[in-house]
């Protein structure tokens, strides 16, 4: 029975065995391709190895090959009998930790891989706590590389026992640990009988299983991306409202304000790919009708009458710092919200988080890259945001420079 498609996001530090392990689930659960495992076993053995080296089915850049690890976001796609998966594979050097922010900004768990010989090292923390900061609700702790210290259940213990101590700094999520040797296949897809002393499920059992929240359950949010106008509006009076479903369902007739102006008005038609509905929930793509003819324009919010966010000029947010040019505190960027784009400033730094020993640095005047800080935000025009915690769609912006590079992603606090 199908529990429907499931994106996760694969971290932990380098050389813990993130390809590795999802070439590995690919073969196992015959997720891959059979001339793809030909090539991969191919390429490993006219470089000398034997056999297939799983990892070269997910490092496809020719820069990752030749350093032996992963740079950049890695998407893979495959099936089990019971769910589909889209899973991005993570680079695991601290500086491109903006790319793994980019992998777990659209992830429903994080699978953070911890190479049983070195235990929890700082970028194991540093990407746990980024996707925590993320939104993730559902962490799996893999302890890889088990049949190199033996299949040793103290190594296994001692990690669950660092990690277990690191989240109670955080607030409580679903975090489960497992045993696994991605190299050999123990505890993965087949359970191997190297793990007399763990009872709980593999990895792909759990992954299959496992229950994951959906949008569609939450506050109505519709932003805005096209309004719909006809080339001859002499001919008909036509106006449709063109977007994605953020989050929560729209129903015909339902009552429903737009913000940030405040109006409130009525749903009288939902179409989409399929024809004329009478609702439609997230993730689906739509173009409302409504009974007034209101100013709407792109960027505005559509939401319930008494559910929506209060629309700010000015809020509270925890700030991913991307670009090599360091953020100084007054600097003025285009912040990009759901579909809406205005101008805004970062008013100022309160403090800087250390990933690793969650200490806050205050009294800073610039953020570099890599930098995760709490900071204020000011916008010339309002925007409609939730607090990330409650809706990861509006609680989510990203900051633009003047050179239309995207700088940095922030979340939404207060």
């Amino acid at each position: 029975m199908s529990v429907g498609l499931l994106r996760f996001l694969t971290a932990g530090s380098v050389d813990d065995g993130k390809s590795t392990l999802i070439g590995r689930m690919l073969v196992d659960a015959r997720g891959a391709f059979e001339d793809q495992v030909s090539a991969a076993t191919r390429d490993n053995e006219r470089r000398g190895g034997k056999g297939i080296d799983f990892s070269l089915l997910t490092d496809g850049l020719k820069a990752e090959r030749e350093q032996g690890i992963t740079i950049d976001v890695a998407y893979r796609y495959f099936s089990t009998d019971k769910r589909k998966y889209i899973i991005a594979d993570a680079p695991g050097h601290e500086q491109y930790t903006r790319n793994m922010v980019t992998g777990a900004s659209t992830a429903d768990l994080a699978l953070v891989l911890v190479d049983a010989r070195a235990g929890v090292v700082t970028q194991s923390r540093r990407h746990a706590f980024i996707a925590h900061l993320l939104g993730i609700r559902h962490v799996i702790v893999a302890v890889n590389k088990m049949d190199l210290v033996n299949y040793d259940r103290a190594a296994y213990e001692k990690v669950v026992r660092d990690f277990q101590e690191f989240f109670a700094h955080l607030d409580p999520i679903d975090v489960r640990y497992i045993p696994i040797s991605a190299l050999l296949g123990d505890m993965v897809v087949t359970r191997g009988d190297k793990f007399p002393w763990y009872t709980g499920p593999t990895l792909m059992d759990t992954l299959d299983t496992i229950e994951i929240e959906h949008q569609a359950d939450s506050d109505l949010r519709f932003p805005v991306q096209l309004v719909n106008r006809p080339p001859m509006p002499e001919l008909t009076d036509f106006r449709g409202y063109m977007g994605r479903i953020a989050s929560g369902r729209v129903s015909v007739g339902q009552e429903v304000k737009i913000l940030p102006a405040g109006r409130h008005t009525r749903v009288t038609g939902i179409a989409t790919f399929d024809g004329e509905k009478p609702s439609a929930f997230a993730p689906q793509s739509v173009t409302l009708t409504l009974a007034e003819d209101v100013d709407i324009s792109r960027g505005d919010l559509i939401t319930g009458i008494n559910d929506g966010p209060e629309p700010r000029k000015e809020f509270h947010a925890t700030l991913c710092w991307m670009s090599q040019r360091p953020m100084k505190a007054g600097a003025r960027y285009l912040l990009r919200h759901t579909t809406r784009k205005v101008k805004a400033v970062v008013s100022g730094i309160e403090h800087r988080i250390d990933p690793n020993t969650m200490q806050k640095e205050s009294g800073l005047s610039e953020l570099k890259q890599n930098d995760i800080a709490r900071v204020t935000i000011k916008t010339l025009q309002p925007i409609a945001c939730d607090p990330y915690r409650k809706n990861r769609e509006t609680g989510a912006f990203i900051l633009i420079d003047d050179a239309n590079d995207t700088v940095g992603a922030g979340f939404v606090e207060s």
